[in-house]
């Protein structure tokens, strides 16, 4: 885990689902290792009925091992899994096929011998012929692909291929359904517009899913919650509004989006920075009981502004410059030494070197940790 809490308080994962809320998939205490090379330490994680739930993380964390330990591609070294309250993995160890699992792999794995419609039903041959028939026909119009039945994957979009892909994953109605990097294989304006259909497909279905990505977005964007791992444990879970602007861990805040640490000094009133006052009130969970303490405060490029100023007035320089298309990301090196981003449109018009004067521009409660390293987390990218 990485080092350093959101307050001085203990930064515990907060695991726990609500009593009114059902338990579909629970993991608990999953220990995987390769190799003398351990992979998952101890993983515990519940996930709750008609859930969408991301983990996230770089590559190598054990989000992708995590999802074959459920669906039963790989055995756990430690700990159990349960699906709906059944242990499939653990002292007893339930065959893949045998888990009411439903898998979707990122290069999407269709017959391309087979139809759509023979795609789909290709998990529920056993069904009577009837029961068959209709459970495809709905399937095939909750993915908007009523009149692509008789279609073969190479007639298919990669879009629609994958949501055939889909469809097959839920004809036997899984319990769960698992997605791996499932918008991998598209190209970036069909990634986007098929996160919202997935997503609405699957509340739709009402099904249980865990989904498994690098990308922040993607998580953001089609998640009731999130999970964020790091080297082979749990960081942070909670919902993407929860893990994006009140961080657990500096590893959270900087894999989320861009960010960067102002340092300060915790005031009666308020923290003193080099970028202006904040209020108590303005930083979460900070009370007057920690006066007197150095702390760094957790900054977006949207909670900064720099404007051009004359050297006697302003307090930082703009030391780099991306240009993004519609907005340009600056990092400015402030009088105390920190370096902060900051996001501009495209419009405006901050030359590299030039003297700015920078000031807080939040309006939400700013997260915060012990004093540590000053670095700028770029991200995760």
């Amino acid at each position: 885990m990485s080092s350093g809490s959101a307050n001085l308080q203990s930064a515990d994962v907060d695991l726990s689902v609500p009593e009114t809320e059902t338990t579909v998939l629970e993991l608990d205490g999953i220990e995987k290792s390769y190799n003398d090379t351990n992979v998952i330490g101890d993983l515990s994680l519940s996930v709750r009925d008609g859930e969408l739930l991301t983990l996230l993380g770089p590559s190598g964390c054990g989000k992708t091992t995590t999802l074959r330990l459920i669906a039963g591609l790989e055995r756990p070294d430690g700990g159990i899994v349960r699906i709906d309250g059944e242990a499939v993995s653990g002292p007893t160890f339930v065959a893949p096929e045998d888990r009411d699992v439903g898998v979707v792999f990122q290069e999407f794995a269709l017959f391309p011998h087979l139809s759509a419609r023979e795609n789909i039903a290709f998990g529920i041959q056993e069904w009577d012929d009837e029961e068959r028939e209709a459970r495809v026909d709905e399937l095939l119009e909750l993915v908007g692909l009523k009149t692509h039945g008789e279609k073969h994957p190479e007639e298919l979009s990669g879009g629609q291929q994958q949501r055939v892909a889909l469809a097959r994953s839920l004809a036997p109605e899984p319990s769960v359904l698992l997605l791996d990097e499932p918008f991998s294989n598209l190209d970036v304006d069909l990634r986007v517009e098929m996160r919202e259909e997935v997503r609405s497909i699957l509340k739709k279905a009402g099904v249980t899913a865990i989904s498994v990505t690098h990308d922040q977005e993607e998580a953001m964007s089609i998640s009731d919650r999130v999970a964020v791992m790091s080297e082979g444990g749990l960081e942070q879970v909670g919902t993407p509004e929860d893990v994006f602007q009140q961080p657990k861990s500096r590893f959270v805040a900087g894999f989320l989006g861009h960010a960067s640490f102002v340092s300060g000094r915790v005031t009666e009133g308020c923290v003193e920075t080099g970028v202006g006052c904040v209020p108590l009130d303005r930083v979460n969970g900070l009370s007057e009981e920690y006066i007197g303490s150095q702390i760094d405060l957790m900054v977006r490029p949207d909670d900064v502004r720099a404007e051009p100023a004359e050297p006697a007035e302003a307090n930082g320089e703009v030391v780099h410059r991306r240009y993004l298309g519609p907005t340009v990301l600056y990092r400015v090196e402030i009088d105390t030494g920190d370096v902060v981003g900051c996001m501009h449109n495209h419009a405006d018009e901050v030359s590299l070197d030039e003297p700015v004067f920078a000031s807080l521009d939040a309006d939400h409660e700013l997260a915060w940790f012990p004093r540590g390293e000053r670095k700028m987390a770029d991200g995760g990218q």
